[in-house]
């Protein structure tokens, strides 16, 4: 047995996996048995045959060169791709409503669990981990919430909208602007057939997300603070539950008015969510926003950044506590990062920006290697950085599979 027979195994076997094939499955899909399917895997047979080669390849959703190749393939494992972007898509395409449901029906404990676990993946920049598992989830959120009864059906539409709010962000993060709208009007649909405020409040959050990222600052604008004037009166009496959300809707409000260049409205925006966190505890509310003080300053960060203020931004970097920073999830803490290097980018600081960019890849590698955010800026430091500095800028966009 060759050590490449064994390589190709391994990989054969992680995609199969990733693609949550299960043996019987994969094998039917390339026209072989499991027992052929078996020595495969696990090198007792080589696969570097045409065409059996490319048919895996193909049924896996990746290049030949990934099975092959070591350093393609150490790449394409590192990051999200196009065909599990597709799985995503044809996830939210899907509606149990109109066929016919085979098994036992999820429970609501179960669908909560499954969203704690990718919420925490998506916390830690974990992509691929959080594509993996969203097409399970969506399609068990909603059989789930088809199915509850009554006593149980607004938290199952607070599950669902989660699970869209889930699939929104990450495909933001790859640019994947209308499938991201796409699962970003779903979890509005459902907020608005329950009419609760809190998952309305998470799904107009979603859908302005998508509208900035699209370009559409009014639109995304408008829908925030009208869902942050609607949701006002509530706070008196459900403080505890809503406070959070609200700061939140501030927050994307800011980045939307950054983006038109209304550096006046971005600052108001600002100032509510500030006030907003002032009336929390030390520390920050979870219900999966990661809200409170040290959040708005990095909010303001990169607001700054996108209203071409770089010196203002870094300034504001400036008077952030460390120890409060390194508290944060790694999404965050990454985002963070990836904006102050822009902003030295853009003053010129190269240097600089490469050690935020460093540090980032440490924090959240999945950030830095696959995020066209990054490879735009990864392009600027290996063409304005030299020494040890630039050697290891070389060395995370070979990672990353930036050229100059």
């Amino acid at each position: 047995m060759d050590e490449q027979a064994r390589a190709i195994g391994r990989r054969v076997r992680y995609w199969r996996l990733r693609r949550n094939f299960d043996r019987q499955r994969f094998a039917d899909m390339v026209g072989r048995s499991t027992s052929w399917l078996d020595k495969i895997e696990s090198g007792h047979r080589n696969l570097l045959r045409l065409p059996m080669l490319d048919r895996v390849a193909e049924a896996l959703g990746i290049a030949p060169a990934v099975l092959t190749d070591g350093k393609t393939a150490r790449r394409a494992a590192q990051c999200v791709n196009g065909t599990e972007i597709q799985i995503i898509r044809e996830a939210l395409s899907l509606y149990p409503s109109l066929s016919a449901s085979t098994g036992l029906a999820p429970t609501l404990a179960h669908v909560t669990r499954q969203l704690r676990y990718v919420d925490q993946a998506w916390l830690s920049s974990h992509f691929t981990v959080v594509v993996r598992h969203l097409p399970a989830l969506l399609h068990d959120a909603k059989r789930v919430s088809l199915l509850s009864a009554q006593a149980d059906q607004v938290a199952a539409s607070r599950a669902l909208v989660m699970s869209y709010r889930l699939a929104s962000s990450v495909l933001l993060k790859f640019e994947t602007n209308d499938v991201a709208w796409l699962a970003a009007d779903r979890a509005m649909q459902t907020a608005l057939a329950v009419d609760d405020t809190l998952a309305l409040a998470r799904a107009t959050r979603s859908v302005a997300r998508s509208l900035t990222s699209a370009g559409h600052f009014a639109s995304a604008l408008t829908a925030l603070t009208g869902m942050a004037d609607r949701m006002r009166p509530e706070l008196a009496h459900r403080a505890d539950e809503l406070l959070s959300m609200y700061g939140m809707l501030y927050l994307a409000a800011s980045i939307a008015a950054a983006g038109q260049d209304d550096a006046d409205t971005a600052l108001s925006m600002h100032e509510h969510a500030e006030a907003a966190a002032q009336q929390l505890a030390p520390g920050y509310q979870t219900h999966h926003t990661v809200f409170g003080t040290v959040n708005v300053a990095l909010h303001r960060v990169s607001a700054l950044v996108r209203l071409h203020e770089p010196g203002r931004a870094l300034a504001h970097a400036r008077t952030i506590d460390p120890q409060s920073l390194a508290e944060l999830p790694a999404e965050r803490r990454c985002t963070y990062m990836l904006d102050v290097a822009a902003a030295h980018t853009e003053t010129g600081h190269y240097n600089d920006a490469a050690r935020n960019l460093i540090a980032a890849e440490h924090v959240a590698p999945e950030e830095v290697r696959c995020r066209p955010m990054a490879h735009s800026l990864l392009r600027a430091m290996v063409n304005n950085t030299s020494g040890e500095l630039g050697r290891t800028v070389q060395q995370i966009a070979a990672r990353a599979g930036v050229t100059a």
